[in-house]
């Protein structure tokens, strides 16, 4: 068994309970199963491409969780609270914002609508020069 500083699984289990993710959440937005990230999360080594898409569900490059350190963390709260420092905020602020999601959603289906839009004028203009 790897040591455990050194066990992948832990690390991404522990960065997404510090974000506030369910396994199912991080499972829902990976498209694999809510038992598929138990299984990682048991597992000392996480093949690469894999910790890439998780890395990037969590907001954070796939080498920030192998160097991920709890106890660093800690030592980060510990003086974010003490010193009412916002250094450890980037780590516990999502980079996935809701409300910038639904506006992208709107503006794509703005976007779509538009094009729509045109097709049907240009059909219209093609029945009239007929």
């Amino acid at each position: 068994m790897a040591e455990p500083s050194l066990h992948i699984g832990r690390k991404i289990s522990k960065i997404r309970e510090l974000r506030g993710m369910k396994q199912e959440t991080l499972a829902a937005e990976l498209g694999i199963s809510q038992q598929a990230i138990s299984k990682i999360e048991q597992s000392a080594e996480v093949e690469g491409e894999a910790l890439e898409r998780i890395a990037k569900v969590l907001g954070l490059p796939a080498e920030a969780i192998k160097k991920f350190n709890e106890e660093a963390v800690i030592n980060i709260i510990a003086s974010t609270v003490n010193n009412h420092d916002q250094s450890a905020s980037v780590f516990f602020n999502p980079t996935f914002n809701p409300i910038e999601k639904i506006v992208e959603l709107y503006d794509e289906k703005v976007a779509l609508l538009e094009r729509l839009l045109q097709a049907e004028k240009e059909k219209n203009e093609l029945l009239k020069g007929k």
